[in-house]
């Protein structure tokens, strides 16, 4: 814990009720994190951010690369020291996968990388290919992150793909900040899932704030009471050295020109199959991911 938290305290502001994870793939940074604030409670992870690692940058700046074993064996590395700084946090680890990769090739790195750590979730893409490995990961009792979610029937085919699963084995990840980038209020997104899941009866999916842009992003999210969210390292220096607020009663999210989500009435009942999960940004999201671990390798 933080020296400049008095001992006995509670670190945790009053009202706090969503978990906070932290965004990034440097576990000295994540450690500097739990110092300022006196707690996280877990940390999403993905290629791109492992491609940002210092060890990572250094070797390719040098004109070295990895072979694709040492790449994995790097990740693993980096996951294995993450799980010691939170050991009773949650470790997002997301599989390598490309338009090619079949549903049979990421439930078989999915069973690996869980194999890692005691407190993983592995993420999938919410893709056709991801949904049908997550199904089988969650009936094999694994625990799962559907990450490049960008609308509310991915989000309805997550809950349909996984029913069965105990609360808290299964995460969605919105990712808002890619839909404000084309001029969408990606908040709005979140929004819609969280009335969706409500109206299930609180569905055993946790709602995972993802792609956090800006402080506002952060303080809607809060307010909104998303399960959880994570965020890039710098705001939540920036919510530290601001005091830790809470959004007032009165806050209203600064939208702006972005153009509203609207809310669809959808049958979480139905198989993930009836739902149309096709969204240009997964693709591009997918892509992007597999670009990067790409870079990584000779």
């Amino acid at each position: 814990m933080s020296a400049l938290i008095p001992p006995g305290s509670d670190p945790k502001p009053a009202g706090l009720s969503s978990r906070l994870f932290v965004d990034g793939g440097d576990p000295k940074e994540t450690r500097a994190i739990i110092d300022l604030l006196g707690f996280l409670d877990g940390q999403t992870t993905n290629p791109s951010l492992i491609a940002k690692n210092p060890e990572a940058k250094a070797r390719l700046e040098a004109g070295g690369k990895f072979s694709r074993q040492e790449v994995l064996d790097f990740y693993r590395g980096i996951v294995r020291d993450l799980a010691e700084v939170l050991p009773r946090g949650s470790i997002s680890i997301e599989v390598y996968a490309d338009e090619q990769t079949t549903a049979e090739e990421m439930l078989a790195q999915g069973r690996e990388m869980f194999s890692w750590i005691q407190n993983a979730h592995i993420k999938f893409p919410t893709t056709a290919a991801g949904l049908a490995a997550a199904q089988q990961a969650v009936a094999e009792g694994m625990r799962v992150n559907m990450t490049l979610v960008f609308s509310q029937a991915q989000a309805a085919a997550v809950h349909a793909a996984t029913r069965g699963a105990e609360r808290g084995q299964v995460y969605v990840s919105p990712f808002i900040g890619r839909l404000d980038d084309r001029g969408e209020n990606g908040m709005d997104l979140i929004a819609n899932i969280q009335r969706m899941y409500a109206a299930a009866g609180n569905s055993h999916v946790l709602l995972l704030t993802a792609s956090v842009r800006s402080f506002d992003h952060f303080m809607y999210a809060l307010k909104l009471g998303s399960n959880i969210i994570t965020s890039p390292a710098g705001i939540l220096k920036d919510w530290a050295a601001k005091g830790k607020p809470m959004p007032r009663a009165d806050y209203a999210y600064p939208a702006g020109s972005l153009a509203p989500i609207a809310y669809q009435e959808l049958d979480l009942g139905q198989p993930w199959t009836s739902f149309d999960i096709r969204h240009e940004l997964t693709d591009k999201g997918q892509a992007k991911f597999a670009a990067d671990w790409n870079s990584l390798i000779a």
